[in-house]
């Protein structure tokens, strides 16, 4: 059941918006919506350490192409529901939360796009729950069978990837990056993107997200929680996938994308040579073109050629 709704106010863009909490899969997950109500569905899953806010550029327009919009805080961050534990935090789990909230929404079918760990959650759904999913858009994120066999071949990637081994000890993560008013966790924004992404008052908002009461440990349990995750014998993904990379990803190399296509069924690829780990907001204009031509009611446009060169 959805508690009572809020506008909301979406930089940039003069449409209406609103934010309500609905309790799905034994968790209060918070969102923000936008576009008719009777419109496709499109969910847009955020990554770490972000939160809705981190769509703020792509509600808007894709509401304005003709879809509802639906940016949920998943569990663990923001204002939505914090449980304990990490078992919480299975990659399962949280590709139920959102399976459970398109149902409490009245979609049968729904569009997805997810961005960093969002991305992996992305395609957790589409592999577990293909008859749920009509098109996925993947942003800077690998296909969650992908990554661990891709280290074993690649040390540079290793090296890249070490900021997830660190949030596997218990407490020190924690302790490290509340330090100084999560000063390393504003710094890591700010180094991982091109000038001027995140504003000050950006920053401020991410800072009081992660402030929230059990937010920070529930975060680093996704990580915590994804070791665990046992291997599927069947990784492929049947579903008209789009995978947006940009180049510039400081944390993750282009091979991944070009192996987790390989287990695509009908995938594309579109690279943004300039654009770093957060091309969607560095790049919006193009980026949500491109969700646009892969999530719009009528039917996915052709491969068009990678921008930015």
């Amino acid at each position: 059941m959805a508690q009572a709704t809020q506008k909301l106010n979406i930089p940039g863009w003069s449409g209406s918006a609103s934010t309500s909490q609905r309790k799905v899969n034994g968790v209060l997950l918070h969102y923000v919506e936008a576009g008719a109500a009777d419109a496709p569905l499109v969910i847009l899953l955020h990554g770490f350490p972000d939160f809705w806010w981190g769509w703020r550029l792509q509600i808007g327009p894709l509401a304005d192409a003709g879809l509802r919009v639906v940016a949920p805080d998943q569990r663990g961050y923001n204002l939505s529901g914090k449980p304990l534990g990490v078992r919480a935090y299975d990659l399962d789990i949280l590709a139920a939360d959102i399976v459970a909230l398109a149902d409490s929404l009245g979609a049968s079918r729904f569009r997805l796009v997810g961005h960093d760990f969002g991305g992996i959650v992305a395609w957790q759904i589409a592999m577990r729950h293909p008859e749920r999913v009509e098109r996925l858009v993947v942003i800077n994120a690998p296909h969650p069978d992908v990554f661990g066999s891709y280290l074993l071949r690649h040390p540079t990637q290793v090296m890249r990837s070490l900021y997830a081994g660190f949030f596997q000890l218990p407490l020190m993560p924690e302790a490290t990056l509340s330090a100084g008013n999560y000063a390393l966790l504003r710094q890591s924004l700010v180094a991982s993107s091109q000038k001027n992404v995140f504003s000050s008052a950006d920053l401020d908002r991410y800072e009081r997200a992660w402030a929230e009461p059990g937010a920070l440990t529930a975060m680093l349990n996704w990580y915590r929680a994804l070791p665990r995750r046992p291997g599927r014998r069947d990784a492929r993904v049947s579903v008209p996938t789009t995978v947006i990379w940009g180049l510039r990803d400081r944390f993750l190399e282009k091979g991944l994308a070009d192996e987790s296509l390989a287990r695509c069924d009908d995938g594309q690829f579109i690279g943004f040579d300039r654009a770093s780990h957060w091309v969607h907001l560095e790049e919006a204009a193009a980026v949500n073109a491109a969700l646009a031509a892969s999530l719009k009611p009528e039917a996915r446009q052709p491969s068009a050629p990678s921008p930015g060169v």
